[in-house]
């Protein structure tokens, strides 16, 4: 969801971003001059590139992609209305399954990332995970099609007076466990599909490079497109029409993405696994605490000290230089008697790292605290598919006499927020900008995230506004099913400010994640923003758990209960908002002390890139300090 409606093949600065979802910064392309033997060196060594694939496999992933979006989305963009008109649950129990499936779903490429990347490959991940896809999906599926899997119809009278039969333990079980399948198959998709276009480009070479640009355009249009159907076309039909009709379509979608996946089987190149990076943090972390004792030297006497072997037979295109940050990682990487064999190689892993590695390391330790506030940054996301869509059951929701706005499909606002500002952004914001602070992007990626959380908890604040004057009106026109008498065009503003939210915060976040990690954690950094959104349903479930069950008494019912015309539904959203400031002021503690990747602490930078061959190194001026 994080890159809903952002059409930019337009737009350069958006390109970048688009680039650097991959590691690929299109504002600092690698020097061809310097680093040309290297590359061709670490592409002929790895054997990937034999027979790129290039555009003749386009078609066939793009096409996978599509399907499988369609297929995904397709189902999720409805499904709170699915969980409380037809299963009859209860509004904060059908929340908390969204936001745990969510987690569960954002929180699995982690774990595919690290299985494709440590042995089995993008390919057999991603064509066993779309398998996974499509049996949850028709589990799902059949909970609408056979009566024996899920409760008996309720009529909308029946339902406003709480008299449905609610889904009994073997529906739920069926549909959990379609749930689960789905979050499998995303566990390889998500983190591999990305990669594995690139995969199919030379980078080596300038018709490579333009096709790794290319490659990303289209990836985001047809993402576009694709979010645009599900949330008007497939919800209306789920909505208006049949559920029986609004699933089958995402089952086929899933059917044919994967039809199309392997027709092209003998195009691609299958790029061999290489080992996770999670093996060498490990690596780095022993090293270091084994070392622990050990006396780093001073600046003056660096040379010949740590271990530092050329990137040759590597997939890293460039070295990261050596800081002084963290400094106890440096003595990981410190050789000592006997670590380095006479061809220059280590004898232990785990006894001695090199200082690429340690400063990856470094990387995502400095990474981490501006992680950890993108989560709670996040929170305010998850109620758009949950209360947002319970506000909008429970308003005027006709566009003229004949014409009923599904709820599912308010989120098209925020899209077209995204679409509208992104290119305004791009063409004229950031060149008025960039002439008064003088930085390339306008405002720093940092400075980017921050305005987003604003906009978070700008959004809340007015969600919580227009819930009061909704709760009010409600109940001042008592009606059967209790919607009151507004437009739910009342809820625009509060999704304008999300969309906002989104083209600053997340946006900003994935440029972030990529531009500080090297492009062989570039795995790591998709695969912890996608952890991000998993905390931040985690949170949004204990916090929609706790309120629940904290703020009902005797004499009146909970914030959020079931009616929604009782509960305070505002206080919750204002609740949420009163986090996001106290998260924005925790971000702006982090975000001062952060230091972007390239910025040495010592004197003078060793420029790590420049080494042509592997020296034997020896530690006899590192002490032991006891």
């Amino acid at each position: 969801m994080s890159a809903k409606g952002k059409n930019l093949s337009f737009s350069h600065s958006a390109c970048s971003f688009l680039f650097c979802r991959n590691g690929i910064s299109a504002t600092s392309p690698p020097d061809t001059h310097k680093n040309s033997d290297e590359l061709s060196k670490n592409s002929s060594r790895s054997g990937d590139y034999k027979k790129p694939g290039g555009w003749k496999a386009m078609p066939f992933i793009l096409g996978n992609e599509t399907f499988e979006r369609l297929a995904a989305f397709g189902l999720f963009a409805n499904f709170m209305v699915y969980l409380t008109r037809e299963f009859h649950l209860d509004q904060v129990y059908a929340s908390n399954i969204l936001n745990l499936w969510s987690g569960v779903t954002n929180f699995f490429p982690l774990i595919g990332a690290f299985i494709s990347d440590a042995y089995v490959g993008r390919f057999r991940t991603i064509a066993f995970c779309s398998f996974s896809s499509l049996l949850g999906m028709v589990m799902v599926s059949l909970t609408a099609w056979l009566p024996k899997l899920h409760p008996p119809s309720c009529s909308p009278d029946q339902q406003a007076l709480n008299q449905c039969v609610r889904a009994s333990t073997p529906h739920l079980g069926v549909l959990l466990s379609g749930l689960c399948l789905l979050s499998v198959g995303s566990a390889g998709i998500r983190p591999c599909s990305i990669p594995f276009g690139v995969d199919q480009f030379d980078p080596t070479t300038d018709e490579g490079k333009k096709g790794i640009n290319s490659f990303f355009n289209w990836y985001y249009t047809t993402f576009t497109v694709v979010l645009l159907i599900t949330q008007t076309v497939v919800v209306y039909i789920q909505d208006s029409v049949s559920w029986k009709i609004g699933f089958a379509i995402p089952t086929l979608c899933m059917l044919s993405s994967i039809i199309m996946f392997f027709v092209g089987t003998r195009i691609y190149v299958h790029v061999k696994p290489e080992g996770s990076i999670f093996s060498s943090i490990a690596q780095v972390l022993v090293a270091a605490y084994r070392k622990r004792k050990l006396q780093l030297p001073t600046d003056k006497q660096l040379d010949g000290v740590f271990y530092d072997p050329p990137l040759v037979g590597t997939r890293v295109f460039s070295k990261l230089p050596f800081t002084n940050q963290f400094r106890a990682l440096n003595k990981a990487a410190v050789v000592t008697e006997g670590e380095v064999n006479p061809d220059g190689s280590r004898v232990n892993k785990w006894k001695l790292v090199s200082i690429q590695e340690v400063e990856e390391v470094k990387c995502l330790a400095r990474v981490f605290p501006i992680w950890a506030a993108g989560i709670l940054g996040f929170t305010s996301m998850a109620q758009q598919g949950t209360f947002t869509v319970s506000q909008a059951m429970k308003m005027d929701r006709h566009l003229g006499p004949n014409f009923q706005i599904p709820a599912g499909s308010l989120g098209v606002i925020s899209f077209i927020t995204i679409g509208v500002w992104v290119p305004f952004y791009d063409r004229i914001m950031v060149p008025a900008l960039r002439r008064v602070t003088k930085h390339e992007g306008g405002i720093t990626l940092l400075q980017r995230i921050g305005i987003g959380m604003v906009f978070s908890v700008l959004s809340m604040v007015a969600a919580g506004l227009v819930e009061k004057v909704r709760r009010e009106t409600a109940n001042a026109n008592p009606s059967p099913l209790g919607i009151a008498p507004m437009s739910v065009l009342w809820l625009v503003p509060q999704l304008v400010l999300m969309g906002l939210c989104e083209a600053f915060n997340v946006i900003g976040q994935i440029e972030f994640f990529n531009r500080q990690f090297p492009e062989n954690m570039r795995s790591i950094a998709n695969a912890l923003f996608s952890c991000s959104f998993a905390g931040a349903s985690y949170v949004s479930s204990a916090l929609v758990t706790t309120v629940h069950h904290a703020t009902g008494t005797h004499s009146h019912p909970d914030w959020l209960t079931n009616d929604i015309n009782s509960g305070r539904l505002d206080y919750f959203y204002y609740l949420v908002a009163g986090i996001g400031v106290l998260n924005f002021i925790y971000f702006l503690f982090v975000a001062q002390r952060y230091h972007y990747k390239g910025i040495s602490a010592l004197p003078q930078d060793l420029e790590l890139g420049s080494k042509g061959e592997l020296s034997h190194y020896t530690a006899a001026n590192c002490e032991d300090s006891t």
